[in-house]
């Protein structure tokens, strides 16, 4: 009986040492960008309208995203020949175009002073050190479902010194004013 017992605590230890097994891989501890799928808003008789919510880290953006995509446009377009739709919050806007169908055709979304992305802060702060972020403004196009603007408008000041940067969401510095 005492061996019985033995062996069961015995086996009672070892299996949970082996469940806490770690990865030892380069890639632990990196975060992984998964890219949003589009949404088809309605379907327009033959045609679609697409919609690419942004991948922002802002929870505002986010927001007003989500609103845009559950709006029911239902009848208010008949009638016109073109039909805009504007949200707004105290970030920014988003503004939307229909035809005289319904199909969604453009988006332009505008914020200010939003959540960076870490990619566009590191950026910055690897090419202009010293200097702090002052203010921003994000700017998000798009024409019949494809993604036609989407930058970063920041100003970035030192001492005295003002300069505005243009920045895409991965850091890339298009611009400087």
């Amino acid at each position: 009986m005492k061996s019985l017992i033995i062996i069961l605590l015995f086996l009672g230890l070892c299996t949970p040492s082996y469940s806490q097994d770690q990865k030892k891989d380069a890639e632990q501890g990196k975060i992984k960008v998964i890219e949003l799928p589009p949404v088809v808003i309605k379907r327009v008789g033959k045609d679609f309208s697409v919609y690419l919510p942004d991948n922002n880290p802002d929870q505002t953006v986010r927001t007003i995203e989500e609103k845009f995509i559950a709006y029911d446009l239902g009848k208010d377009y008949e009638g016109s020949e073109e039909y805009l739709l504007v949200m707004s919050t105290k970030k920014g806007t988003l503004s939307a175009t229909y035809n005289d169908k319904g199909k969604l055709v453009r988006v332009v979304e505008e914020y200010k002073n939003v959540k960076l992305p870490s990619e566009v802060i590191y950026s910055i702060y690897r090419t202009y050190p010293g200097w702090t972020i002052v203010n921003d403004q994000f700017l998000y196009t798009q024409r019949e479902g494809d993604v036609t603007k989407k930058q970063y408008n920041v100003k970035i000041k030192k001492d005295n010194e003002t300069v505005k940067l243009v920045v895409r969401p991965d850091g890339e510095i298009i611009k400087m004013k």
